[in-house]
């Protein structure tokens, strides 16, 4: 078994708690069905955001989910570099799996898509 880096990435277009809590918890969703992945099968997740999501902890939408309560979650603020897109919400989910590095599906949904098409499932045709 190993610990593969489940990488995702999402935006909102306002900073409100409840966006940030819903967008959160729909990239999580998606990362849980595209990698088959279930929360004891999880070392942590770590969250960033960027500097101009202040309202709300990304993690709190994962500490409400069923099954969740005990994963090891941490927030953290993105390197605020030029250029870099805005409103952003990250996820590194680290999950313990047969799967190969090649076999796991990162995600990224709205405007975060453009990050890493080259890593995401969903963004190729």
């Amino acid at each position: 078994m190993f610990v593969r880096g489940i990488r995702g990435a999402t935006t909102v277009e306002h900073d409100e708690k409840n966006e940030i809590l819903s967008a959160t918890t729909e990239l999580l969703n998606q990362i849980i069905v595209e990698n088959g992945i279930k929360p004891d099968e999880l070392a942590c997740v770590f969250v960033t955001v960027t500097s101009d999501l202040t309202s709300t902890f990304p993690a709190q939408a994962i500490r409400q989910l069923p099954g969740w309560e005990l994963v090891p979650l941490m927030c953290s603020l993105e390197v605020p570099v030029e250029g870099a897109l805005p409103k952003c919400i990250r996820l590194m989910v680290m999950a313990n799996t047969e799967k190969k590095q090649d076999e796991i599906v990162h995600v990224y949904l709205k405007e975060a898509m453009r990050l890493r098409p080259d890593l995401s499932k969903l963004t190729k045709a």
